[in-house]
């Protein structure tokens, strides 16, 4: 049998490991560890086996996730969310639909200390739905706002999956974290259109609030979010102005949070022990991810898939963009099956070559591969995002929340498509930061 027959076989296989629930990274050691030994001997993969998790686990680039995701976990866990949702509300609360745009925004500036999409859909859900409830919002454009601003958590910087497409395809990871910051707020400004078309055309949706907040109650409500504003610009701002590099400016987050939360007296110790302990358990199941994925990626390395497949698409008469759709596409109907930290590591080695061959642009290529991700997580069957608010609102059907993305999936096929035309919009600030 070929490597790359072998190399076939070993995607099938890792993709029925996922469909029946196995660990993640314990489907892509199995598969890659299995794969290099029918390839290139036991020996070998013994040998990879023994090295990789240390070479992994002890790299200092990997360093940035656990302090990203400690800076998210204290902010998430201290309820500095609800100060967010507040101020948010009191300036858009007021109009139609005002309680579904202030969900958008606050998911949009909460995901610029998350990272996370199921940590921000998860604050966001518990902080919006019951206020949206309250003033008889319908559960389709309640439920659909949080879902569409939860997938912002991986888009805005720092994002857990762009500090893996950068430690995945070595591009920088300051540079990622830069590109998102743009196609973020674009994305942000289309949802609220959606918001407002929907509104417009149904007002049912959306009943308009009564009661006025005044003027100094919205500029002290401004003042309550300092926290994020502060930490954005400590870590996000650092990075850009190149005064840290990301390992550094996570660090400085993570510190900096948790004496934002000490000083704003919301910081107790049992906050403080189960930030930590979420952490540690969420950073155990990436790094496991990762070494796994570098076990696989080097099998299908070995395997010469990327090699022959990229050789096959630069001999097709196509224009690059339709091959660049075409991929898109792919990436979109394994999203509807495949969770998105799943999907990266198992489709990167084999598209990521490609892209560069056809002369794509890796980091923009990273924001775009994203939001393609975005859209899966909303769709049928999987539909993380989706199920996340099930769990927190399981008195909503779960069709009538599916129903109600369909228009935010539209808005984010939108935002790609400009993203495209466009790609400068991605590149333009990591462009700056290189001056």
């Amino acid at each position: 049998m070929t490597a790359e027959m072998l190399g076939v076989i070993g995607i099938i296989v890792l993709l029925i490991l996922f469909l029946l629930k196995v660990p993640v990274g314990i489907s892509l050691i199995i598969v890659g560890f299995i794969g290099t030994s029918m390839i290139r001997g036991w020996d070998v993969a013994f040998s990879q086996l023994g090295r990789t998790p240390f070479d992994t686990a002890s790299s200092y680039s990997l360093s940035v996730i656990p302090l990203f995701i400690l800076m998210g976990m204290v902010l998430s866990n201290t309820g500095i969310g609800s100060d967010l949702y507040k101020a948010v509300d009191n300036w858009v609360g007021h109009l139609r639909g005002g309680l579904a745009m202030a969900t958008i925004g606050t998911s949009s500036i909460f995901s610029a200390i998350s990272g996370s999409l199921n940590a921000t859909t998860a604050t966001v859900t518990k902080i919006a739905l019951p206020e949206m409830e309250k003033y008889n919002y319908k559960s389709s454009l309640s439920t659909a706002c949080v879902a569409a601003g939860g997938t912002l958590g991986i888009l805005i910087p720092p994002s857990v999956i762009l500090i893996l497409y950068g430690i995945l395809t070595r591009e920088p990871i300051g540079a990622l974290l830069i590109a998102g910051i743009i196609p973020g707020i674009l994305q942000v400004i289309l949802f609220m259109i959606t918001i407002a078309i929907l509104v417009s055309r149904k007002p049912s949706l959306a009943p308009v609030r009564t009661e006025k907040v005044e003027f100094s109650e919205k500029f002290k409500s401004i003042v309550q979010i300092w926290p994020f504003l502060l930490l954005f610009l400590i870590t996000i701002g650092g990075i850009y102005a190149g005064i840290f590099t990301p390992t550094e400016a996570a660090g400085v987050g993570a510190i900096s949070s948790i004496f934002v939360a000490f000083i704003s007296k919301k910081l107790n110790w049992k906050k403080f022990l189960d930030s930590f302990n979420e952490s540690v358990r969420l950073t155990a199941y990436i790094f496991l991810i990762l070494i796994g994925a570098t076990l696989f990626g080097q099998f299908i390395t070995i395997s010469r898939i990327p090699q022959e497949l990229t050789s096959f698409v630069g001999g097709l008469e196509l224009n690059t963009y339709i091959i660049l759709i075409f991929i898109l596409f792919a990436l979109f109907l394994l999203g509807c099956f495949v969770e998105g930290l799943s999907l990266i590591v198992l489709t990167l080695p084999i598209v990521y070559p490609i892209i560069t061959e056809l002369g794509f642009n890796g980091v923009w290529f990273g924001i775009i591969m994203v939001m393609a991700i975005n859209i899966g997580s909303l769709t049928p069957p999987i539909g993380i995002s989706v199920y996340v608010i099930k769990g927190a609102a399981p008195h909503i059907p779960i069709q009538t929340i599916f129903k109600g993305v369909m228009p935010m999936i539209v808005a984010m096929v939108v935002c790609v498509a400009v993203l495209i035309l466009l790609p400068d919009l991605v590149t333009v600030l990591p462009d700056m930061m290189r001056k």
